[in-house]
Formats: structure tokens, C-alpha cells, sequence
């Protein structure tokens, strides 16, 4: 499993919008193919930082979706919002405690 997790910082009149798209496409996402769980966490003192963590099968599923048109077009309308370069990581899951 590879768990990709993408740091975004929004300007403070974009995360209304920020928040409104990603309800509007968070569904589609999760049943991109080789989706197994997405999640999003808005940091508690800094409102503007924002954190997604999707989960996916494989590389090769993540790609897809990254090369998808559903991807350019989120990932369109979602930087039009940013006050600093957006960060991503691509990291193997080795231990879940629950």
C-alpha cells in the first residue's frame, strides 16, 4: 500500500473554496481505481494548512489517477487558491497499530 499525503497553504479567502470543491470531488476520488481510503485534515491552529492523505494499491494506481482528467481538473481549481508551493510524498505504510 502507499499512502500519499500532499501539504497545501491557501490564501485566507480561498479556503471556503478550497473546502467547497474538495465535497464537491472527494467521492469521485475515493472510487478512482486503487483508491482504498482518502482523508483531509486542516491544521488546528494555522486554518490556511491543509493535509491530504490518500491511500492507494499501488504506484501504478496512483499514477493513473494523477494522469486522470479528473485529477487536472481538481488539481486545476485547487492551486488557483495557494499562498505557497503545494508538497507531496509518496510513502510505504510498514506498521498500523489500531
Amino acid at each position: 500500500m502507499l499512502v500519499r499525503i500532499v501539504k497545501m497553504k491557501f490564501e485566507p479567502d480561498a479556503v471556503k473554496s478550497f473546502q467547497d470543491l474538495f465535497q464537491k470531488n472527494r467521492d469521485k476520488i475515493r472510487q478512482f481505481d486503487g483508491c482504498q481510503r482518502l482523508e483531509l485534515y486542516q491544521d488546528q491552529k494555522d486554518k490556511t494548512l491543509f493535509f491530504t492523505y490518500s491511500y492507494w494499491e499501488s504506484e501504478t494506481h496512483l499514477n493513473s489517477y494523477r494522469h486522470s482528467a479528473l485529477f487536472a481538473e481538481v488539481w486545476k481549481a485547487t492551486k488557483i487558491g495557494f499562498s505557497q508551493k503545494a508538497e507531496a510524498w509518496s510513502l510505504d505504510k510498514l506498521v498500523e497499530l489500531n
